[in-house]
């Protein structure tokens, strides 16, 4: 199984994507993730990397597409895997529909989480808040650059995936337990 979870920075794609990864033993795949790990590695990608994050801007095209073809050949991704908060471009979708193809794959479901975007933003805040690490793009001015960002560039992608009927919306505005259950009856097969 396949999927690709969407929703603003802040909706709760990170969390239930580990329930998912949990529940379905399959690979979650973060950029996110994948980035921070090499700003904390201090490589060179890293440090080009955390000047983009730190501004809420997006890594390039090219960076992120090679990261994720090399990341779904590995063989822990053979029983399936979760994209997180990734494709977040038009391009980006249909080079990841190539990458796929070519490997003879496909996405099975794409689940948005829809939230309202004040609510987000106080949710964020409150995160790094109640956790000792601050994250670089926890800070408001550079959240709602995310937000902006996020429906510019990402907004064309769920209208990609809808024409392509695989495109599903779930209310983010419930409470955690309420996102999974419905997530998961999506995911009945």
């Amino acid at each position: 199984m396949n999927l690709i979870l969407f929703g603003p920075p802040g909706a709760g794609k990170g969390t239930q994507a580990k329930i998912l990864v949990d529940k379905f033993k399959i690979v979650q795949i973060s950029t996110g993730d994948m980035l921070r790990e090499e700003v904390n590695a201090r490589t060179d990608l890293g440090k080009v990397a955390k000047l983009i994050m730190d501004s809420g801007d997006l890594v390039s095209d090219e960076i992120i597409m090679s990261m994720i073809e090399k990341r779904i050949c590995k063989s822990d991704c053979e029983k399936g895997f979760i994209l997180d908060g990734f494709p977040r471009t038009l391009k980006q979708a249909v080079d990841l529909g190539e990458i796929l193809e070519n490997l003879n794959k496909k996405i099975n479901k794409v689940i948005e989480i829809n939230v309202d975007e004040e609510l987000l933003i106080e949710r964020i805040i409150q995160r790094a808040k109640e956790s000792n690490y601050n994250r670089g793009d926890d800070k408001t001015e550079i959240l709602k650059n995310r937000i902006f960002v996020y429906r510019k560039d990402t907004l064309p992608v769920l209208k990609y995936y809808k024409e392509r009927e695989i495109l599903n919306t779930i209310n983010g505005m419930q409470n955690i337990e309420k996102v999974t259950k419905d997530i998961l009856e999506l995911l009945k097969l």
